[in-house]
């Protein structure tokens, strides 16, 4: 009995790992390919990229802050407060900033992907899309995978601006130190392959915030409580995804770059 559930979950996961693969393929290739429903990509963003600054300069602001203030206690006992800067600059662009930012965003809106298409599955809106003639992946999937990865890239600039702005708060108002050297150490210390990667990520981030919602937003049963399961199974999964993929992400930056 215990070697049956086993089999089950191992085919289940195989499976939807398989049909995940596939919707992410041709949500890829849509991208690239005409007609793109611009209409439908700016009302998207609108959503995606105002709808979350508010979250995303609170999350940056207050997580710089308190990276300045751990790290200016840890750092004081080496005498070595000045290079406060240095520190929240170089985790806020290069892994708290798009992580943070992923995240943050996955919670908003790969949840509300996925019960607003899951809600169009179950009251078969879907399915008259089709019976009209319109490819439902390509109007409601590619522009939100579009908007979210265009959107995620300047919401991850946005929080590392507002976590630099944080950390020199903390830096200038609470540790009493000086403020332009804080901004000196921040920026004198930046590389390009430290950017890089801290714009690389947010790409990567978005494309499998919006794919996660939509996947399992478009797989819905179930009624109603199968939109409650899709919208916990696109938040839980997209939100793992993001920190195995930045994970990965950095481990190829780190080898391509520090030799």
């Amino acid at each position: 009995m215990a070697i049956d559930a086993i089999d089950r979950t191992a085919k289940h996961i195989v499976l939807t790992v398989q049909d995940y693969s596939l919707f992410a393929f041709r949500a890829v290739t849509d991208l690239v390919r005409p007609p793109i429903y611009w209409p439908d990509f700016l009302i998207q963003s609108d959503i995606i990229g105002v709808g979350s600054t508010s979250i995303v300069v609170l999350a940056g602001f207050f997580t710089g802050g308190v990276l300045a203030l751990q790290s200016a206690a840890t750092l004081a006992a080496f005498g070595a407060t000045a290079v406060t800067g240095r520190f929240v600059s170089m985790s806020m662009i290069r892994e708290l900033g798009p992580v943070l930012t992923g995240v943050m965003v996955s919670g908003r809106n790969a949840s509300s992907m996925a019960s607003e298409l899951g809600s169009m599955v179950v009251t078969e809106q879907i399915d008259a899309m089709r019976a009209l003639g319109v490819d439902p992946l390509r109007k409601l999937v590619t522009p939100r995978i579009f908007a979210c990865i265009t959107m995620l890239f300047f919401l991850t600039i946005l929080a590392d601006f507002c976590g630099l702005l944080g950390g020199a708060a903390v830096t200038v108002f609470m540790n009493h130190q000086n403020g332009t050297q804080y901004f000196s150490m921040a920026y004198e210390y930046l590389r390009y392959p430290d950017i890089l990667q801290g714009l690389v990520k947010p790409l990567i981030f978005g494309y499998i915030i919006a794919s996660i919602g939509c996947f399992y937003g478009m797989r819905t049963t179930g009624g109603t409580q199968g939109v409650g399961r899709s919208t916990i199974q696109a938040v839980v999964t997209s939100s793992v995804l993001i920190i195995f993929v930045d994970f990965l992400v950095s481990q190829v930056m780190i080898a391509l770059f520090n030799r």
